[in-house]
């Protein structure tokens, strides 16, 4: 064999050497790293985790670290209780993800199912603590309580805030140590001040509703007659000037007022343009005598 023909060939068996080195040296990394290879999912934390207690309905999903078989999805019950696989019954209602989570790691350590068990506790779907935010809001509807902490404000703002037609005060309602709770919140103070007394925190089962801000009607020689929303500290001055002023045939000074007194009675009065507007007051605007 020729010098040539002996380089030639020390090459190709090198090369091929090489490959086959590279296809079985994957395989082999591969096993070498069993526990890379069975390691969790990783699942983005839902906010206020650490802080979110369990409620009834909830929907959970339970991972153990290199144990498929306790790996299981479950929902809360009314009473607060998971089943979960070997242990049983648990309570956790009322319990922080992370309290829920070290719970069933000791009772599957107590029992002698894992000797160190590494549980990992996905929030799926929020049931159980919610409170309902309706009427003039720009997004009605049941929102997750994330925090310990959270408020009134803060569900009003998971709402997107009152609507133009809303008023200036919400009810909440629901209940506090076993017992009805209702409170009227002024709405503007949770914003304007700084710490508003009334900006309380709430309750799973809480509701909030906003109801339609009150109105007056004003008709006759007026430039924009009809329904408007009734500002705070409104005076029929003010009023008047919602509805664009008097028309050339009409006279600020001949207004008339219709409304109900304490019996529900509906009277007419002639009322001073600083006098206040009230709910449901219908402004009548007359005709200039000259």
């Amino acid at each position: 064999m020729t010098p040539r023909i002996r380089y030639f060939a020390t090459a190709l068996l090198i090369l091929f050497s090489t490959a086959g080195f590279a296809q079985t040296a994957a395989p082999l990394q591969a096993a070498a790293s069993p526990a890379a290879a069975a390691a969790p999912v990783e699942h983005a934390p839902m906010p206020g985790k650490q802080d979110y207690r369990l409620g009834p309905g909830d929907a959970i999903g339970v991972q153990v670290y290199q144990s498929p078989d306790l790996s299981v999805d479950a929902r809360v019950s009314e009473s607060g209780v998971i089943s979960y696989p070997l242990v049983g019954s648990l309570q956790l209602g009322g319990l922080t993800i992370a309290e829920a989570e070290k719970k069933i790691a000791d009772a599957l350590r107590t029992g002698g199912f894992v000797k160190i068990p590494q549980v990992n506790i996905v929030l799926r779907q929020v049931r159980g603590n919610q409170v309902a935010v309706l009427g003039q809001v720009s997004r009605p509807g049941r929102f997750p309580i994330e925090t310990t902490n959270t408020r009134v404000s803060d569900m009003l703002a998971a709402a997107g805030g009152t609507t133009p037609t809303g008023d200036d005060v919400l009810i909440l309602t629901g209940q506090r140590d076993g017992k009805p709770f209702r409170k009227v919140i002024d709405i503007p103070a949770l914003f304007l001040n700084a710490k508003s007394d009334e900006d309380i925190p709430v309750a799973a089962g809480d509701t909030l509703y906003v109801n339609k801000a009150p109105v007056f009607y004003i008709y006759g020689e007026a430039q924009k007659p009809g329904p408007y929303r009734i500002e705070r500290g409104m005076t029929v001055m003010q009023a008047l000037a919602q509805g664009g002023g008097p028309t050339a045939r009409g006279s600020q000074n001949r207004l008339r007022i219709h409304r109900r007194d304490a019996t529900g009675k509906v009277v007419e009065a002639v009322p001073q343009l600083t006098d206040l507007v009230r709910p449901e007051d219908v402004i009548y605007v007359r005709e200039s005598i000259f």
